[in-house]
């Protein structure tokens, strides 16, 4: 039996950040991920993606943003039960809570926050014939390595922020790219919008809209797509190619954590927002894209902060007769649960004659 103050269930980087805010408080973390490393999608999916919303990073790589966090939480000495999924839970009668996962490992915790991202998902997927056939041999739903494309001819699809931001990004690694979306509008950040059509009338990018792609050619690999201009449907445009990427998001499951008792909205955990981001079940919280209420944000710079407020609830569940009295790192520095301590930069004050 893993015994913590708080288990968290998915080390992406919600979950890893509120490692370092229980950690301030002196409470200890363990963590439960599928994944057999930390760091959820921004390790497994896209670590080579930039992040442009991190307070502080004008640009951060996914996988750089990771390797941060964990430099960050190293001095409280968080466990990781990593590779196993999170299957039951039971609730004990001193009211802590026993998570077991698929391979039998059993962890006990006062507070469980489940912290899992999107949970289980898989990319959606356009209705092309043939599509299986290019999968790996010139189609990708996913960007691990952008060395991949260097000098190759690329089109993507899609209207998001990945489809803008890999857009943007393999403009200066692949010697041709071209974004194809059905609709003249997208979804993704203004700034990102404004950045395509810039590179667009730079001529570094190719931009047709509206229109979709509509098929596939290629015998062993791709070597082209045949797009669909939704304005001139009798027209279709033939395009080399040596890669194909759809990027039309992911479609999420919650797994076996749908099967807690917990209160789900599409496929979301609805959690209090006004307080402590607490589900339904008292000392079970949800943090990050797992979970929803009004006005939610999927962001990362979002589920920070959820983590920082779950933690001083979880500190008061833990402790209920102890007052917890919140001090600035810049003052009280960091204690490492080793002993090692990172001081706080000395006050200098000077004296006016």
């Amino acid at each position: 039996m893993i015994k913590t103050d708080i288990l968290i269930i998915g080390a992406g980087p919600t979950g890893l950040f509120a490692v370092f805010e229980a950690g301030l408080l002196q409470l200890r973390c363990h963590l439960i991920d599928a994944l057999a490393q930390p760091g959820g999608q921004c390790s497994e999916i896209y670590p080579k993606k930039p992040i442009y919303d991190i307070p502080g990073f004008p640009e951060v790589l996914a996988g750089d943003l990771v390797k941060n966090l964990m430099q960050q939480i190293a001095p409280f000495q968080p466990g990781f039960t990593l590779g196993e999924r999170a299957e039951t839970i039971e609730e004990q009668e001193d009211g802590t809570f026993i998570v077991t996962t698929n391979k039998g490992t059993r962890h006990q915790a006062p507070v469980v926050a489940i912290a899992g991202g999107l949970g289980s998902f898989e990319p959606r997927k356009p209705l092309l014939k043939d599509l299986p056939k290019f999968e790996d041999k010139g189609v990708a739903y996913m960007i691990k390595d952008p060395e991949v494309y260097r000098d190759k001819k690329v089109v993507i699809a899609g209207g998001g922020d990945s489809a803008l931001d890999w857009t943007i990004f393999l403009a200066d690694v692949a010697s041709e790219v071209t974004l194809v979306h059905r609709r003249n509008e997208f979804r993704g950040a203004l700034d990102s919008v404004k950045k395509v059509q810039e590179l667009k009338d730079q001529g570094k990018v190719r931009l047709i809209t509206p229109s979709e792609v509509v098929g596939l050619t290629g015998q062993d690999h791709l070597d082209g797509v045949v797009i669909n201009r939704t304005s001139d449907p009798e027209s279709d445009i033939h395009l080399e190619t040596d890669h194909f990427i759809p990027l039309f998001g992911l479609s999420p499951k919650l797994g076996p954590i749908a099967d807690w008792g917990l209160e789900i909205e599409k496929n979301a955990i609805k959690v209090d927002n006004t307080l402590d981001y607490q589900t339904n079940i008292p000392g079970i919280y949800a943090i990050g894209d797992v979970n929803t209420y009004p006005g939610k944000l999927k962001l990362i710079l979002c589920g920070f902060h959820e983590a920082t407020l779950m933690v001083q609830s979880a500190y008061q569940r833990i402790h209920p007769d102890k007052r917890y009295v919140m001090k600035y790192t810049t003052v009280g520095g960091i204690n490492g649960f080793d002993g090692s301590k990172k001081e706080a930069p000395k006050a200098v004050v000077k004296s006016i004659d």
